[in-house]
């Protein structure tokens, strides 16, 4: 826990934000299974789990949005997380100007 504390706290420093992946598993003998993906051992994680009743309800248009988003992630088309910052700090910096 004081290790994920420590990358907050840097984060908050304008510290880096890791390269992240979305990866999705399933518990087998008490153990995430991720198949497809390829972990390296030692690797940290972070695990989100979902309640079997939760869900959300989209129309048909919140819903094409949302699968044309996840296409364009998957061929590349995003922001990183360091140019989103930058982003952010150049906003932060102009609003405070005005």
């Amino acid at each position: 826990m004081a290790r994920q504390s420590d990358q907050f706290r840097e984060l908050r420093r304008g510290g880096k934000i890791p390269n992240m992946k979305v990866a999705t598993g399933t518990v087998v003998d008490g153990k995430v299974v991720v198949e497809g993906e390829t972990l390296v051992e030692g690797s940290t994680v972070t695990v989100v789990l979902r309640h079997d009743d939760e869900a959300f309800e989209l129309i048909p248009e919140e819903e094409a949005e949302l699968l044309e988003s996840v296409a364009a992630i998957e061929r590349g088309e995003f922001v990183s997380g360091d140019r989103l910052l930058e982003r952010l700090r150049r906003f932060d910096s102009q609003s405070q100007g005005r």
